[in-house]
């Protein structure tokens, strides 16, 4: 959209620029001849053959004239034509940029109705918390909810990142600290201190990781 209004302004001001270049060459005309016909008309005795010049000159002036009218002409209904281009690029504007906000906010809708069900969910387990012994009825309540939570959040395109068993990727994960082994290579990461995640192919989260590091006690052993 503001490509397409940059060019709609480029174009009106080379309309401008050509016209005002038409103007000028067409003034020079219009004084060039203005002068000559002054000095024509200064003269106290014109001979037949410059009455005739005379005439071809006003002739001559009077389509020039002409010319430069139907140019200003244009210049007006140019300038009149981009001013419309200009409103209707600026209302489409206006139009596609309300379209993306209620679609955004049709999409907000949807997913806070999906986390009210899951906010039901909890409460329930906590209702069921307070009054039961049977924790592991609970656990097994809380875990329900927990991966309800995680296929809602995969639905909408959030991911897991999995770094365990796998190199050091700094893309991925932030090292927390270095273990010292020989039954890992260098750069495995050996434990995930904190899970990361991804958001429709972006990294939204780093996984915070413990990797491998060579141990060279263990080979002076």
């Amino acid at each position: 959209m503001d490509i397409v209004f940059f060019y709609s302004l480029n174009v009106h001001y080379a309309f401008k620029e050509t016209i005002a270049k038409q103007k000028r060459i067409l003034i020079l005309e219009l004084e060039l001849l203005t002068r000559q016909k002054n000095k024509t008309y200064k003269s106290s005795r014109v001979p037949m053959e410059e009455s005739s010049k005379k005439e071809d000159f006003e002739e001559t002036v009077k389509k020039l004239e002409e010319k430069l009218n139907a140019e200003q002409q244009k210049s007006k209904e140019y300038l009149n034509r981009l001013k419309y281009l200009q409103a209707d690029f600026e209302n489409y504007r206006k139009r596609a940029e309300k379209e993306v906000q209620e679609a955004v906010q049709r999409s907000n809708e949807k997913l806070v109705a999906c986390l009210i069900d899951i906010i039901d969910d909890l409460d329930n387990a906590i209702s069921v918390g307070e009054t039961t012994e049977n924790k592991d009825a609970l656990l097994e309540g809380i875990k329900m909810v927990h991966k309800n939570l995680d296929k809602l959040l995969e639905k909408e395109g959030l991911e897991r990142l999995e770094c365990v068993g796998r190199p050091f990727d700094p893309n991925l994960h932030e090292v927390l600290v270095q273990v010292p082994t020989n039954n890992h290579e260098s750069g495995t990461v050996l434990e995930e201190a904190r899970k990361g995640f991804m958001f429709k192919g972006k990294v939204l989260r780093p996984s915070i990781v413990k990797i491998a590091c060579k141990d060279s006690e263990g080979d002076k052993k």
